[in-house]
């Protein structure tokens, strides 16, 4: 079995983070409105939104229940033979 590789995480963070930027401005929401009804302060929001994979899990997912989300087990992608 294949361990999960750096780049992988990053990606998940990255895509965590479009993910939350998007709905925060589809719903006309500021950073600090966002971190007010999530319980966290701005500089996660701002981190979260970055991307920054090494995030507190509760905190992530306080701010992903804003929107009726939380992070979840999934499949990683697999490695192939090219790397």
């Amino acid at each position: 079995m294949g361990l999960i590789r750096p780049s992988s995480a990053n990606e998940s963070a990255s895509k965590i983070g479009d993910y939350v930027r998007q709905r925060r401005t589809r719903n006309a929401m500021t950073q600090i409105q966002l971190g007010e009804l999530a319980g966290t302060g701005t500089r996660f929001i701002s981190d979260l939104e970055r991307g920054k994979s090494t995030l507190r899990l509760d905190a992530t997912n306080a701010v992903l229940a804003v929107f009726g989300k939380m992070v979840g087990v999934v499949d990683a992608p697999r490695p192939t033979g090219d790397e």
